[in-house]
C-alpha cells in the first residue's frame, strides 16, 4: 500500500496574462493534508530516484511497489476534454506521459481512443491502460488541442489523486506505448510549444518553504519562460549530463561543499520535484552526518542535531556551472512546526539531507528535491537541453 500523507493540492486561481507569445504563468495554491500514521520521508525518497537511477520507468514491467508515505507531490488542476472536465494531477519532473484514472475520465466529442495499450512504472507506484487523444487545458489561454493522454485502468502507488502530468524529457515517454516501444510521446509542454501557445518550450517553477501546519503557500509554474518577478538577478544555466541515469532525466553536475569539507566531488545527479530531501550517495551523507555530528533518528528515518549543533551549523554549498547555491542552516532543517506530520518529536531538529543507499561513483551520486527547490527558482529549457537556478526572497529565509 501507498498511504497519502502529505498532499501539495496546486489549484488554478486569478487571471492570466497574455501578451502574443510571452511567458504564461499560473498562479498556484498549495494545501497541506496529512492522513494519520507515521511516515517516512526518506523510505519513499529513496525506492523513487533507485527507480530513477535504473531508468526502469520506461524499461521494465509493471511492478507494484510498496511505500511509506507520499511526501513531496504537487497536483495541478487540469481540465481534459471540450468542454473540460478538471482533475487533480500530479505534477512531476521525473516522469513525462499524462495520464488521468478511467474511473474518473469523462469522454467529450473531440475524445478519441487510438487503442493503443500503454504503461509506465514509476519508483513510486505505475499505471497502465489506453492511450487517448484529447483537448488538454492547464490554465486558461493553454490548451492543447489532442494531447496524448493514459486512460489508467490499473494504478499502482497512487491513492486518492485522479492522476499525473509529466515535464520531465520527452524521451521518458519511449516504451511507454507497448505496440510501438520506439515511439516517444510529445509532453504537455512539447504540445503547447508545437501549437505555436508558447514561444519557448521552457518551464519555469517556484515554490516557497513550509511556514506552519497550517499552510496556505502560493507558488507558480510558468510555460514559455521564466518569470523574473520570482527571482533575483539572472538565472544561472548548466547543460543536462549526458552520463548515467541521470541524463534521461534532469540530470546535472555539482560540486557539493559543508562549510570546508568536500562532501561530494563534482559528479552528476538529478533535480526531481517528485522528490522531497536532498539525497547523497552514502560516502557522501555519512561525510555530512560526521561533519554536523549529527544522529540517525529511528523514528523518522532523518538525521537529528541539538539547539546547539543547529547553531554551529553551516551552510551547505552546491557548486553548479559557474555559479554556487547555498543552503543556509535553516533550509538543512524538516520545518519544526511540522515535526509531529512525520513522527518526530514537537522540539526536535531533523535535518533533510538522507541516504541515497548507495556509494558514489554510479555516476548518479545525488537527487535535489523540494527542500531544495523551495529555496532556489527552477527553469526547465528543453530546447537547450540545460537547467537554471536563481535565488528569490526565501532563500535566505529562516521559517523552518
Amino acid at each position: 500500500m501507498f498511504p497519502t500523507a502529505l498532499l501539495l493540492v496546486f489549484s488554478i486561481t486569478g487571471s492570466l496574462v497574455k501578451a502574443g507569445n510571452s511567458p504564461i504563468s499560473v498562479p498556484l495554491t498549495n494545501k497541506l493534508h496529512f492522513s494519520n500514521g507515521t511516515n517516512n520521508l526518506l523510505e519513499r525518497d529513496r525506492v523513487r530516484v533507485k527507480a530513477l537511477r535504473d531508468s526502469g520507468m520506461r524499461r521494465q514491467s509493471l511492478v507494484n511497489v510498496p511505500l511509506t508515505n507520499d511526501y513531496g507531490r504537487y497536483f495541478l488542476a487540469v481540465g481534459i476534454g471540450n468542454p473540460p472536465t478538471t482533475y487533480n494531477l500530479v505534477l512531476d519532473s521525473g516522469s513525462a506521459n499524462t495520464w488521468v484514472r478511467a474511473s474518473k475520465y469523462v469522454e467529450t466529442g473531440p475524445s478519441f481512443c487510438t487503442g493503443q495499450p500503454v504503461a509506465v512504472n514509476y519508483g513510486s507506484g505505475s499505471f497502465s491502460g489506453t492511450e487517448w487523444l484529447d483537448y488538454v487545458t492547464v490554465g486558461p489561454g493553454l490548451t492543447v488541442v489532442l494531447q496524448s493522454i493514459g486512460v489508467a485502468d490499473q494504478t499502482a502507488g497512487f491513492y486518492d489523486f485522479d492522476g499525473l502530468i509529466g515535464i520531465g524529457p520527452v524521451a521518458l515517454t519511449v516504451g511507454s506505448l507497448q505496440d510501438l516501444p520506439t515511439e516517444p510521446i510529445p509532453t504537455v509542454t512539447d504540445s503547447l510549444f508545437g501549437q505555436g501557445t508558447i514561444s519557448e518550450n521552457v518551464v519555469g517553477i517556484f515554490f516557497q518553504p513550509f511556514i506552519s501546519s497550517r499552510l496556505e503557500n502560493t507558488g507558480q509554474i510558468t510555460f514559455g519562460g521564466t518569470d523574473p518577478t520570482k527571482y533575483n538577478g539572472n538565472i544561472g544555466y548548466t547543460p543536462v549530463v549526458n552520463i548515467g541515469g541521470s541524463r534521461e532525466f534532469w540530470g546535472i553536475n555539482s560540486r557539493i561543499i559543508y562549510g570546508n569539507t568536500l562532501i561530494l566531488g563534482s559528479t552528476a545527479g538529478m533535480v526531481d520535484c517528485g522528490t522531497t530531501l536532498i539525497l547523497l550517495a552514502t560516502d557522501a551523507y555519512q561525510r555530512y552526518q560526521l561533519a554536523t555530528g549529527a544522529v540517525h533518528d529511528r523514528a523518522t528515518g532523518l538525521l537529528a542535531i541539538s539547539k546547539k549543533q543547529y547553531g554551529a551549523l553551516h551552510n551547505l554549498d552546491f557548486y553548479i556551472g559557474e555559479q554556487t547555491y547555498s543552503l543556509n542552516p535553516n533550509s538543512q532543517i524538516w520545518p519544526r512546526s511540522l515535526n509531529s506530520r512525520i513522527g518526530g518529536k514537537k522540539r526536535s531538529i531533523y535535518l533533510v539531507v538522507g541516504d541515497i543507499g548507495e556509494l558514489s561513483g554510479a555516476d548518479d551520486d545525488f537527487a535535489i528535491g523540494y527542500v531544495f527547490l523551495q529555496r532556489f527558482y527552477v527553469a526547465y529549457d528543453v530546447t537547450n537541453a540545460r537547467v537554471g537556478f536563481a535565488t528569490t526572497a526565501f532563500t535566505d529565509a529562516t521559517t523552518n
